[in-house]
């Protein structure tokens, strides 16, 4: 019963960070209304034609894979600090890894995601 007191606390913790910063945030947050307020920016010159424009997905999707390989980036930096100490399992399992990856890439040259259209 013991192993299950860290999770419990781990989960008290959470509960209560969440909720107190949403409980601050209601707190403090300014209370002042006005039609200057309701507008869709509050600094800058009004804006021209329709104010809600639709994004490319191309965008996100950029975003995302610069996000996978940014993470590679931070997984192979320790490994090849260390990589004296691993062997051959640790390079196998690098070669494993990235190759999952080179994988994820080619489906999304495949599947056409990074055509920008």
């Amino acid at each position: 019963m013991s192993d299950w007191v860290g999770v419990a606390l781990f989960i008290v913790v959470g509960i209560v960070f969440g909720a107190g910063g949403l409980i601050t945030s209601f707190l403090i947050h300014p209370r002042s209304k006005n039609n200057f307020k309701q507008e869709t920016y509050e600094c800058g010159l009004p804006t021209e034609g329709p104010t809600w424009v639709r994004f490319k997905t191309q965008y996100f999707t950029y975003a995302l894979l610069f996000v996978i390989f940014d993470v590679e980036v931070i997984y192979l930096y320790p490994w090849a600090v260390s990589f004296e100490h691993l062997g051959l399992a640790g390079l196998i399992k690098m070669f494993l890894f990235i190759f999952i990856l080179i994988l994820g890439l080619w489906y999304a040259w495949k599947e056409g995601a990074l055509e920008w259209r």
